[in-house]
């Protein structure tokens, strides 16, 4: 898969601020009798968002927070690259029939604003000056794409304040506790194997001018906590960015991998871009060579699972790194 299909890495605002989960409540007339009211919250960026009540009509600009309001039981009206969601993301899928707002990192102003949404939910992936063109059509909720300082705080973060946007705060704790039990779940099942302390390395691949270079998910990736957390040990030394964890290195770097280490990627039938290790480097010396290759140790972990998303795809990474390696 080629970089820019997967996310914009890196794009986040400099001066990004640590999400703020923290709302409050202030009373406002509601003529149903409800006593939803108005709510305030505080995105990523520091702004006050203002909303009548609990946001109904919601539009998400990115994948991890289409995930987010999916597995809150909040059906988008709009998402970015529906086709693409659909391939990437099996973890939570649409169960209605949004309309089409564009690509992840050019949405489409006039097919948000003939949806007339309640709410934006974006990221700080997102150009600053979309975001304002953004808030002319209707109030935006950014939230941090990541934070290498805390992956899994970052993702809970999210999903409580789009939770608090959508009045959805009791499916946001249920869905915390089935993702720490199936952590739970699956680092047992690695000690009961004889795996704690195993080394793994997760990577993906693209390839450009017939050149196939590597992401290392190093220790500060999502995916790079959740194998710490199963009781697992990264084997990357490079080091990863600011926001992502995300390494760089090529085939010749996966020499430096241990003898013992379990490699693990996930592909796409379909993009056959995504997976050079199947295609690229079947007969790549250097590839071939290596030790966990010989040993059948490069493990294809399920399709569908997005690498950055919310609970529901790491909870599918779990099941799938664990059934990888203990089989």
């Amino acid at each position: 898969m080629r970089r820019h299909t997967l996310l914009t890495v890196c794009a986040v605002a400099a001066g990004a601020l640590a999400l703020s989960a923290c709302g409050t409540t202030e009373p406002a007339a509601d003529p149903s009798g409800s006593s939803a009211g108005a709510l305030t919250l505080t995105d990523a960026s520091g702004a006050e968002v203002k909303l009548d009540g609990p946001a109904k009509k919601v539009v998400g600009t990115e994948w991890n927070v289409v995930e987010h309001l999916v597995s809150l039981g909040v059906d988008p009206v709009g998402v970015a690259d529906i086709e693409g969601y659909g391939l990437w993301d099996t973890s939570a899928p649409l169960t209605n029939e949004p309309k089409e707002i564009g690509t992840r990192g050019e949405p489409s102003m006039d097919a948000i604003a003939s949806l007339s949404p309640d709410l934006i939910v974006t990221t700080t992936d997102l150009p600053d000056a979309a975001v304002e063109q953004l808030r002319d059509v209707a109030p935006v909720l950014k939230v941090r794409s990541a934070d290498s300082a805390d992956q899994i705080g970052q993702m809970n973060k999210n999903l409580d304040l789009i939770a608090e946007a959508t009045g959805t705060t009791e499916q946001a704790e249920q869905i915390k506790k089935d993702f720490d039990a199936k952590i739970a779940e699956g680092r047992q099942a690695l000690a009961d194997a004889g795996l704690n302390g195993a080394e793994i390395a997760f990577a993906d691949g693209y390839v450009t001018s017939n050149q196939v270079s590597l992401r290392p998910y190093t220790s500060t990736s999502l995916i790079g906590e959740v194998n710490e957390r199963l009781g697992l040990k990264n084997a990357w030394t490079v080091e990863g960015d600011a926001d992502y964890g995300l390494g760089a290195t090529d085939v010749e770097g996966l020499t430096t991998l241990g003898d013992d280490v379990q490699f693990a990627y996930i592909g796409n039938e379909g993009d056959a871009a995504s997976d050079p290790f199947a295609n690229e480097l079947q007969d790549n010396s250097v590839w071939t060579s290596l030790p966990f290759v010989k040993a059948g140790d490069a493990h294809r972990l399920p399709d569908g699972i997005w690498m950055f998303g919310g609970q529901p795809s790491m909870s599918a990474y779990v099941d799938g790194v664990v059934a990888a390696l203990t089989k």
